[in-house]
């Protein structure tokens, strides 16, 4: 029975440490991802999946246009335009929020916010690279992401699940550093919609 229990013990030390061993290493790719996203400037990203769009990114202000909605964030407000019905919505969105919304947003929260492990080498929907599952540290609408890092230390592949079993796929497949933006790029301009019914949720 002592051998029994010692043995046991020994395999549980075991798997700590790999466990361990797993989150430096996921730790750690998420530290260079970030890292060279911080240093990359304005950044364009061309992607499919669940839809088709593009993302532009400066910081933590962001464009995105997505299965006919159009989104501005300044850092601060955000416009969402729906072509279909002519409306924008303008809030200050939470930091759960701005998740659901920029597939981004992990890079400047996943210390705070997520636990991480590594999950080793993958291929997902063709795309090759390391992958690292992210779960809320606190429970939320979200619940977990799964991302493949390439060689280059770029998401390759970005796969955001709720609680309710529905999952946001993002496959890159384009992805350009240093673009330069004006401030205009992150805000909605009413002169360009001038027939849409602006919904004020501030």
């Amino acid at each position: 029975m002592k051998r029994i229990f010692l043995i046991g013990i020994l395999w549980l030390s075991a798997l700590a440490v790999t466990y361990a061993q797993q989150d430096t290493k996921a730790k750690k790719l998420l530290d260079q991802t970030t890292e060279i996203y911080q240093n990359a400037g304005g950044v364009s990203i061309h992607f499919t999946g669940s839809q088709n769009g593009k993302l532009l990114l400066d910081g933590n202000r962001f464009y995105l246009e997505c299965g006919g909605v159009k989104s501005w964030f300044d850092g601060r407000t955000q416009w969402s335009y729906v072509s279909q019905n002519e409306e924008v919505t303008v809030s200050n969105p939470t930091e759960e929020e701005l998740q659901t919304i920029n597939p981004y947003t992990w890079i400047s929260m996943y210390k705070q916010s997520f636990n991480y492990r590594y999950a080793g080498q993958k291929t997902l929907k063709g795309k090759s690279g390391e992958e690292i599952i992210l779960t809320p540290q606190k429970k939320q609408d979200i619940k977990q992401i799964t991302l493949l890092i390439g060689k280059d230390h770029v998401p390759q592949y970005i796969c955001i699940e709720n609680r309710q079993g529905d999952k946001q796929e993002i496959i890159v497949q384009s992805y350009r550093s240093n673009q330069n933006y004006n401030d205009a790029t992150f805000r909605f301009n009413e002169r360009q919609y001038p027939h849409a019914e602006i919904i004020d949720m501030r």
